[in-house]
């Protein structure tokens, strides 16, 4: 495919999960640039800018960066799919909890496609900016990205372009994901889906799936004259946090009329106050579910939604500086690959990793972790910032590049390509068995 000469080596882990997607680049300069922003965006610079990230990998200019997102021919959409099935072959079955949120992100003007004056979650208010809904796996108390879809205002419509609230399109992402093959142990999502007229809770009942969503405090169900909304006693529980910690809540259930399959609840971190900002009123529908159980998993959603805004953050989800929406999607697209990247990287999710090949390899494998700021921790971004070490070598040996060839110092160069062959020891996440072309392009 690539013709007369191979892609350019970046850093080992980030070439062998790429890899897996080299099937879907026509040509080899973009399938580096995939490559590169891999290195860029999990790289621990503020703003994930082209022309910053082309420094990073060695480039002369970020043209080629450019081009990838802008002309090249690769489909964002195959890109996707073949994340998915990725992400399905790791699971190998294993249900996860299934996390429907939106991001928002400020945006000046209104050249961008479907940017709009519009409630932007991250900022809590309405700005100017862009918005997409998105859903996320969870398993083991590590997060990784399963889709996206950018919500079109009505105002900003295109030609062809159906109008979707944005629990509609979540409901489809659904509908899409367990088409796929994914299985669902629990769907967690806020107030603007529980309290949908859309489909979106029609869905979660046709497809037989255990939910706990948000609701308003003025939530309202229809009854029959002869029966009432009453409140049992408060019970206290200890809400335990994903870092181990724990803090003490009330939790009661509100029953209407009779109780049924769908219950609802109040947690409240003071039962006789109910301060606002820590007062929840949340439906679930979740067979058998005990009372102490409900503030935990509801409460999976908050540490979530936070962990995911700060992670794509992280990943330069908001720095594209394009206004094509096909190339926004494409750089989205990127993003979630780097994500998902860094989340195979946990025993919790791809239990078995590629070892190194020989006794030498297994020695400075082993070394890794004796690194002064080495994080023990197991969550994804305690991942990240080990990562962000082992590609460190390759990233300052580019950045001096440059003076190098003002002030050549061979040994210098040969002491960092020692040391950037050493990083190349640090054991890849990759499933075992490769993807094939069919398994990548077979349609679902």
């Amino acid at each position: 495919m690539f013709g007369s000469r191979e892609p350019a080596e970046t850093i080992k882990f980030v070439d062998d999960y790429c890899e897996w997607y080299k099937k879907l680049f026509p040509e080899v300069r973009s399938f580096e640039a995939f490559k590169y922003l891999h290195v860029g965006m999990i790289s621990d610079i503020k703003r994930k800018t082209l022309p910053a990230i082309s420094r990073l990998v060695g480039l002369s200019n970020e043209q080629g960066l450019l081009h990838f997102l802008t002309e090249s021919p690769w489909q964002s959409e195959q890109l996707r799919q073949a994340r998915l099935r990725l992400i399905l072959q790791v699971l190998a079955g294993r249900e996860i909890v299934l996390i429907i949120d939106e991001t928002g992100d400020r945006k000046k003007g209104e050249t961008t496609d479907y940017v709009k004056r519009q409630y932007i979650g991250n900022l809590g208010k309405i700005e100017n900016g862009i918005v997409a809904v998105t859903a996320y796996g969870v398993i083991a108390e590590i997060t990784f990205p399963l889709i996206f879809e950018v919500y079109k205002p009505k105002a900003r419509l295109k030609e062809g372009d159906i109008y979707r609230s944005k629990p509609e399109i979540a409901a489809q992402m659904i509908r899409e994901l367990e088409a796929l093959g994914f299985r669902f142990k629990l769907v967690l999502a806020d107030s603007l889906y529980g309290e949908s007229s859309s489909n979106f809770l029609s869905v979660l009942y046709d497809l037989k799936l255990n939910f706990a969503v948000a609701i308003r405090s003025n939530h309202a169900v229809w009854l029959p004259k002869e029966q009432k909304v009453r409140c049992n006693s408060w019970r206290e529980f200890e809400r335990v946090f994903s870092n181990g910690k724990t803090q003490k809540r009330y939790i009661r259930e509100v029953i209407f009329g009779k109780r049924r399959t769908t219950q609802f609840w109040q947690i409240t971190t003071d039962k006789n106050t109910l301060p606002k900002n820590s007062t929840w009123d949340v439906m679930t529908h979740i067979p058998e579910l005990k009372y102490h159980q409900v503030g935990n998993l509801y409460g999976l959603r908050n540490w979530v939604e936070y962990g995911l805004k700060q992670s794509k953050n992280e990943l330069g989800w908001a720095d594209f500086r394009v206004t094509d929406y096909a190339q926004i999607q494409k750089w989205w697209e990127v993003v979630m690959s780097a994500y998902l990247m860094v989340s195979l990287h946990s025993k919790s999710l791809l239990p078995i990793s590629r070892s190194p090949d020989n006794t030498s390899a297994i020695s400075v494998a082993s070394q890794f972790s004796t690194h002064a700021w080495w994080d023990e921790g197991k969550g994804w971004k305690n991942l990240l910032n080990n990562l962000r070490l082992v590609i460190q070598p390759f990233i300052y040996f580019n950045l001096i590049k440059p003076w190098l060839k003002v002030f050549p110092i061979p040994s210098l160069s040969l002491c960092f390509s020692r040391l950037i062959a050493l990083m190349n020891h640090f054991p890849s996440a990759v499933p075992i068995s490769p993807l094939s072309p069919a398994f990548l392009f077979s349609s679902a």
